[in-house]
């Protein structure tokens, strides 16, 4: 038995609150019922606290909830164990009821029970967990409706928690590799900003003494000096309102498309992006055969991983051709931006043998390890780029003020 808060309305319209033992939530609103009460909100008191009014209250009004967000690791970890307690046959009740109880940290815990709370309510899993997006992602809420329909969501949770494992991975990667350009960036801009604040007026003051003219070169250096000084704060303001904006504008539907669009335009960048969209959609879509979920069904899940809508929409048409009878492979070649000519012959020669959903995986696993070397020969490729563009700026500043030396030395003689 265990001690429920209730808050319910009266007969006569007065609210009602208390504690009241029950198996349940099910059970303790029968019970309320059963008194003449309509249960408003019920909620299980945690061991250890005292006092129902907060719980009520947060209980009654979700939008003043506080606390931090969700990790991507206690997503991981709630996902994995969701999967073994349903595997050794807890029902889902109570591992999500187990799982809230057992989570670290503040903000899980209340996001677990209140997922608890829904599927006891009669909610399925899948759309308790679409009313929090911040933490399900659309394509998680999709693989876990498919599991609940097929029967298999033991299945499906611990594949999503290995996709999650991997997809962890292969952006550590690409954050370790970005780290270092970022650092000669950020420094670059540093030294250029000493020089062109502190370093250049000093000279300035000592050329000003002289009546010879200054060279073209040190003019120029000295003219973006002073207006450094003088309008470097407005500059700033006006870039940070630029960087504002844009990011207001990159929110809404055409921004976030015209984004997608330029990126994929870009050399190098858009060349990765579509590879790593490609390894997403295979892994995903591998994951989902493997599983027994139909092909169509699974392509609406998988295509939810590209993580580009232009590469959406470049894809729906493709799923279209294999709803009328059409070959995957025959489908996909319209996306020749997302699957080169080796990875359709690859998916070619598994639809002929029936292995699809491991060759899908391994296709996925290849892409991955050529996704990482591409990424390590661009950061190999910007590193010189960056240290030779850090390099020409300060001995240009240098040159510029070293020649009207040899100009006043001219000036003397």
């Amino acid at each position: 038995m265990s001690l429920f808060l209730y808050r319910a309305l009266e007969s006569n319209g007065r609210i009602a609150e208390g504690r009241i033992e029950a198996v349940g939530r099910h059970e303790a609103c029968r019970v309320l019922e059963g008194r003449g009460l309509n249960p408003v909100a019920v909620s299980e008191e945690e061991p250890g606290k005292k006092g129902g009014l907060p719980q009520m209250e947060r209980a009654l009004f979700p939008f003043r909830r506080k606390g931090g967000k969700v990790s991507f690791a206690a997503l991981e970890k709630f996902t994995r164990q969701l999967s073994s307690l349903l595997a050794a046959g807890v029902p889902l009740g109570r591992a999500l009821r187990i799982l809230s109880k057992e989570a670290a940290a503040p903000a899980a815990r209340a996001k677990w029970r209140e997922i608890y709370d829904l599927v006891v309510d009669g909610t399925s899993l899948a759309d308790a967990m679409a009313q929090s997006p911040e933490i399900f992602p659309r394509v998680y809420v999709a693989m876990v409706h498919s599991g609940e329909t097929g029967g298999f969501l033991d299945i499906v949770l611990k594949q999503i928690a290995d996709f999650q494992m991997l997809e962890k991975e292969l952006r550590s990667k690409l954050l370790s590799a970005l780290i270092y350009p970022a650092v000669l960036a950020a420094l670059s801009a540093g030294v250029l900003t000493f020089l062109m604040v502190f370093f250049i007026p000093r000279f300035q003051g000592i050329f000003e003494g002289f009546e010879a003219e200054l060279p073209v070169l040190t003019q120029f250096i000295v003219a973006a000096s002073a207006a450094a000084r003088k309008y470097g704060l407005l500059v700033l303001i006006g870039l940070a309102a630029a960087v504002a904006l844009t990011r207001k504008w990159l929110a809404t539907e055409q921004g976030r498309r015209t984004k997608e669009k330029w990126i994929l335009r870009t050399p190098v960048l858009g060349e990765i992006t579509a590879r790593f969209a490609m390894t997403r959609f295979c892994r995903m879509l591998g994951t989902l055969a493997g599983a027994g979920v139909p092909l169509i069904n699974a392509l609406r899940v998988a295509k939810e991983s590209l993580g580009n809508q232009i590469l959406v929409d470049a894809l729906v048409a493709s799923i279209d051709r294999v709803k009328q009878g059409d070959r995957l492979a025959q489908s996909l070649a319209d996306c020749p931006k997302l699957f080169p000519g080796s990875v359709l012959e690859m998916i070619t020669v598994a639809e002929e043998t029936g292995r699809l959903d491991a060759e899908l995986v391994r296709i996925a696993t290849v892409a991955e390890g050529d996704l990482d070397r591409q990424l390590r020969t661009a950061v190999s490729l910007a590193e010189p780029a960056l240290l030779f563009v850090m390099a020409g700026a300060v001995g240009t500043i240098v040159i510029g003020m070293v020649l009207p030396i040899f100009t006043i030395y001219e000036y003397i003689k």
